[in-house]
């Protein structure tokens, strides 16, 4: 059980020491399920600039984009020209689980895959919404935002599926057609959240900013373009070590987040692979609510001029 122990041709080392603290998890249990969901995670992540959190022993988690140098050759990669950084990034692709392995011996417990595929060619394959509550609620109230979500997709003939964040939250996925600008699939996104947050606003909240949201269900529509988003069937660095879990929409009041980790997903899921059974078939956005995407200002924007503007309130008071 030393270094000498090979996994899917990966050697392996200090497989039996902790995860992490509170993980109640070792080094080999990740290992284990990551080579038992296997095929499942790889097509999530395949063709996808890959971000990965790492932990060592005595050290606070890291998020690592860049592929150190002793990274093995076989190792798919791309580069990419990281916007936020200004300059060139070369990232794994987890089009293999060899390299999930070889991920998972690196201590690389959470996978977080680039929304757009590193062929920008054919756009946007997905709209995501991200169901996020406010510190005083549970996950049963980021459940109420997502069914508000739905009815919002329903009523635009869309529909889409949901898992769950591995924390508080839900995610919705929906899977459009090719040929969608990266602007316009923003844009959807956001008039998605507007729609469902008129449908009960007593429930749900577009607002951005923190302060804004009154205790409700804040309905993300910013996971566009060059965002990453935790990938399903990706382990989270939390206590217990949850898993983001594809659910059906009639379970979604039913569960709690704390019933898929990484101990428990793999006899959940046996031989199935809900994500890709329960994710439509991808879909043509309706003109109009591209169009009324487009008249609403995009949040991070927005929400920069607004602490601006309070900010020179405060001073002049």
């Amino acid at each position: 059980m030393t270094s000498k122990e090979l996994r899917g041709g990966v050697q392996m080392s200090n497989l039996d020491q902790p995860l992490f603290d509170g993980a109640e998890a070792t080094k080999r249990d990740l290992v284990d399920y990551l080579e038992f969901v296997g095929e499942r995670l790889v097509r999530v992540l395949r063709g996808r600039a890959l971000s990965v959190v790492r932990v060592r022993p005595g050290q606070e988690p890291f998020m690592q984009k860049n592929l150190p140098k002793y990274t093995p050759d076989w190792v798919p990669r791309a580069t990419v020209w990281a916007q936020s950084s200004h300059r060139e990034v070369t990232y794994a692709l987890g089009d293999d689980v060899r390299t999930l392995l070889w991920f998972g011996n690196q201590r690389a417990v959470e996978y977080h895959p680039l929304l757009l595929p590193v062929d920008h060619s054919a756009g946007p394959t997905h709209l995501v919404l991200d169901l996020d509550p406010s510190p005083v609620q549970t996950f049963r109230d980021a459940a109420a935002g997502a069914h508000l979500i739905r009815a919002a997709l329903a009523a635009d003939g869309l529909a889409g599926a949901v898992k769950t964040s591995g924390a508080k939250g839900l995610h919705v996925f929906v899977p459009i057609e090719p040929g969608v600008a990266i602007e316009d699939a923003a844009a959807a996104t956001r008039a998605v959240a507007a729609r469902a947050e008129r449908l009960d606003p007593a429930v749900g909240t577009t607002a951005f900013i923190r302060e804004d949201r009154a205790g409700k269900v804040f309905l993300d529509s910013t996971r566009a373009g060059g965002a990453t988003v935790i990938a399903a069937y990706s382990p989270r660095i939390r206590p217990g070590v949850p898993v983001s879990f594809p659910l059906r929409w009639n379970d979604i009041d039913a569960v709690s987040p704390a019933d898929f980790t990484l101990r428990t997903a793999p006899g959940l899921l046996g031989d199935s692979d809900p994500w890709a059974t329960e994710m439509p078939a991808p879909q043509a956005l309706p003109a109009d609510l591209i169009a009324e995407g487009h008249t609403i200002p995009i949040a991070r924007v927005q929400a920069m001029h607004e602490g601006k503007r309070r900010a020179r309130t405060r001073r002049e008071q």
